[in-house]
């Protein structure tokens, strides 16, 4: 039996733990305020990301760029995107969580601070990390980029949000909401937007019982989609880079892990990163039937940043086609440039140039035998791929857009051949900008008929009632792809 010395016991005879024993005198060196005061270079990522986002910066172009600056790579990075994009997604929850937590309106919050409550509002009831580890990082988090006195806020707030799970918080802050407006809170989606999504289901023949299928496909992050370009690459190519081949596009493969920019092919512009839905309307273009000539020109109206372009010049060149790439902006017309190198290189005839696609349809009649009008849209079709997309549009955006739609498939129409087809298509599902384009513009014209598109998206099925096709996420795997097939006629 070990007995203790007299020493080892305090006044009253209890007896001091040895370890407590050993390690008298050997406290921290840092006063609390002093501890995880740099925080963790990841969530610091993942919040100057945020911040970034909120002056204007788009996540998917600044993410890249802190990450390299940071220094992150393997799963450090991959945590610091999942972290920020998440975050950017589930704000919609997150900031009426906070609000109660906080006792205040958001918008009353520093919005620095704001940013770290989201970030760790994410991690407490979106991420699987330990709660203690969560609050304790982000209020080091809070400390190096807030300053003390708002870590201390930081710190109350975040402890408020832990006394209670996911489910909980959902049942708190949807309590007696009417059903779409509960689901646009659960599911951090504007309500206009919900009610948009919820009318262009309807409208294509699509359950409204899947509404929340849909917001829970757009909050989960999109898988890394490669395209081989026919003629330049192979998807048996991409699969020898640990790709798999996609079962929606047959030129399409799916990277699970890794880099493709560190793919040779998608390097030097063979192959691209591009969603499934965008591959197959380019292929449709192709494939629709034509009675116009042998030597064909095709038109991509609105070419930047140029993924379409780039499958479409492949194609062209396998039919003998020249392709005219089309774009309003420059910067864009220059990145359009970019990703047509290796198609170029190949052979293919392809003509790039800037000028504005309402105006080529008075410039060029009855010019093109194939016409893309890939329209500048509201992109509600792609929020699983653009987190921040569903906080900057507002309805106001959607009426100008429209006009603007109309005016661009007009002059496609006018710039076909008799016999040639203009293919329709917006990444977005959203009545005004789909449907209702198509119908005001076919009302006003007698030299146009819409055909039925869904034989060019075989052997997908549940592309709706037709003629028009919407591919949705939740039931495609694509991006929400709107595709109208016009056919120009003798009047």
């Amino acid at each position: 039996m070990v007995r203790c010395s007299v020493a080892e016991r305090d006044a009253r005879g209890r007896q001091r733990p040895a370890a407590r024993t050993q390690k008298r005198g050997q406290f921290s060196a840092n006063r609390p305020s002093q501890r995880r005061r740099d925080g963790d270079p990841a969530r610091r990522a993942a919040w100057d990301l945020l911040r970034r986002v909120d002056g204007g910066g788009y996540a998917n172009l600044e993410m890249p760029r802190l990450l390299r600056a940071a220094g992150l790579t393997g799963r450090d990075a991959a945590f610091a995107t999942e972290l920020g994009y998440g975050t950017l997604r589930m704000q919609g929850f997150y900031d009426p969580v906070i609000e109660l937590c906080a006792g205040r309106p958001v918008d009353t919050i520093d919005p620095p601070v704001l940013s770290t409550l989201r970030l760790g509002a994410h991690q407490l009831l979106g991420m699987r990390v330990p709660a203690h580890a969560a609050a304790s990082e982000t209020v080091g988090l809070a400390r190096s980029v807030n300053g003390a006195g708002a870590a201390g806020f930081v710190n109350a707030v975040l402890r408020r949000v832990t006394e209670r799970t996911r489910e909980d918080w959902v049942a708190e802050v949807t309590a007696g909401r009417e059903p779409l407006e509960a689901l646009a809170i659960e599911h951090s989606h504007p309500l206009w937007v919900v009610r948009a999504l919820r009318s262009s289901l309807l409208a294509n023949g699509v359950s409204a019982d899947t509404l929340e299928a849909l917001l829970v496909a757009d909050n989960t992050p999109a898988p890394v989609t490669l395209v081989a370009r026919p003629g330049l690459s192979s998807v048996q190519e991409l699969e020898q880079f640990g790709a798999v081949a996609s079962d929606v596009s047959p030129v399409g493969a799916v990277l699970e892990s890794g880099d493709p920019g560190e793919i040779p092919a998608v390097r030097d512009t063979r192959a691209a990163v591009q969603d499934a839905g965008s591959q197959l309307v380019a292929l449709a273009v192709a494939g629709a039937e034509v009675t116009t000539r042998a030597d064909q020109e095709w038109l991509d109206l609105c070419a930047g940043p140029g993924g379409k372009s780039g499958l479409l010049a492949a194609l062209a060149h396998e039919q003998g086609a020249v392709l005219f790439a089309n774009e309003v902006s420059e910067h864009r017309t220059e990145l359009v440039r970019k990703t047509l190198v290796a198609a170029i290189d190949s052979g293919a005839e392809v003509m790039i140039g800037t000028g504005d696609g309402r105006d080529i349809g008075a410039e060029e009649p009855d010019t093109y035998d194939r016409v893309l009008v890939d329209a500048p849209c509201t992109g509600l079709g792609a929020l699983r791929r653009r987190p921040e997309a569903r906080w900057r549009r507002t309805p106001a955006d959607v009426a100008p857009l429209t006009v603007l739609q109309s005016e661009l498939l007009t002059s496609a129409l006018d710039a076909a051949r008799p016999g040639g087809i203009v293919a329709y298509v917006t990444c977005s599902p959203h009545l005004a900008e789909t449907h209702q384009v198509v119908s005001e513009v076919l009302a006003a014209r007698d030299d146009v008929r819409q055909e039925d598109a869904r034989v060019l998206f075989e052997p997908l099925s549940d592309l709706g009632p037709g003629p028009a096709v919407q591919l949705w996420p939740h039931i495609h795997g694509t991006d929400a792809m709107f595709f109208a097939l016009l056919r120009k006629v003798a009047p």
